[in-house]
């Protein structure tokens, strides 16, 4: 059935209620619950299940099997108005889990241009950034929080309240189970630091002095020997505040769950 420039399969259930930008297709034995927007050109692939409190903006592709936006696995959730936000040209693929907020936050939400592999899990009260690319299996525990441009391979849980920053990249069938910092790989079990993503950052315009500091930074925190702090202070007087630096001191004083390594 197409109503004015939205294409719905004659299959499909739309419960009234539900907001359909222009252009929005919906795919054969999909549901899309009341409470449901949908933003101009998002498309539900079959047997989707797209429920009440999901905000889908432009152009999310959505494949089979998908569950989006739906109550939380959390014991204290008492059925309150939650939400689950995806951003703009974020893709999820096949029988992805995106759960929606609890009270404590009010909603998940998933950035811009971000890609969620086959079977990902995205719990309750999680906020992703831009641009993350989350491989096959990826299980993310409540209230995790991933920077922009974050990279994990396939099979990874990452516990939950466990922060990740930016441009990060996390090797496949590790855990993340504490803090993953800034602008660094990390392998291994336990996890800890492997380098830099260098060429991540040079992919994303980094100039080579910030990846440079970058690297000094980085030496001192996990290869001087110092503690955290004493490794910070000798940040702060050794290396210049670009944004960078500022990043990364930022991020470590507001761990709670300690870093890897």
């Amino acid at each position: 059935m197409s109503t004015g420039s939205v294409n719905i399969h004659p299959t499909a259930l739309v419960e009234d209620g539900a907001e359909l930008g222009a252009g929005v297709e919906i795919g054969p034995f999909a549901f899309v619950e009341h409470d449901v927007v949908l933003g101009d050109r998002v498309r539900i692939g079959p047997h989707s299940h797209i429920a009440a409190g999901s905000r889908l903006a432009e152009e999310v592709v959505v494949f089979t099997g998908a569950a989006v936006g739906n109550i939380p696995q959390d014991l204290k959730f008492g059925g309150e108005e939650s939400t689950l936000e995806v951003g703009p040209r974020t893709v999820v693929r096949e029988f992805c889990t995106l759960h929606r907020g609890t009270e404590e936050s009010g909603t998940t939400v998933i950035g811009a241009d971000c890609l969620l592999m086959a079977y990902v899990h995205v719990a309750h009260d999680c906020v992703l950034g831009d641009h993350c690319i989350l491989a096959n299996a990826v299980q993310v525990g409540g209230h995790v929080v991933l920077g922009d441009h974050v990279i994990i391979g396939g099979s990874t849980p990452v516990h939950q309240f466990c922060h990740v920053g930016d441009h990060a990249m996390i090797g496949g069938g590790f855990r993340i189970v504490q803090d993953v910092p800034p602008f660094i790989l990390a392998a291994g079990e336990p996890l800890k630091p492997s380098g830099v993503n260098s060429i991540g950052l040079k992919r994303r315009g980094f100039s080579d002095d910030g990846i440079r500091n970058i690297k000094k930074a980085y030496r001192l925190l996990f290869r001087s020997g110092l503690n955290r702090t004493n490794a910070l202070e000798r940040i702060r007087e050794e290396l210049p505040g670009t944004p960078e630096i500022k990043t990364l001191v930022s991020f470590i004083e507001r761990s709670e769950r300690g870093l890897i390594g």
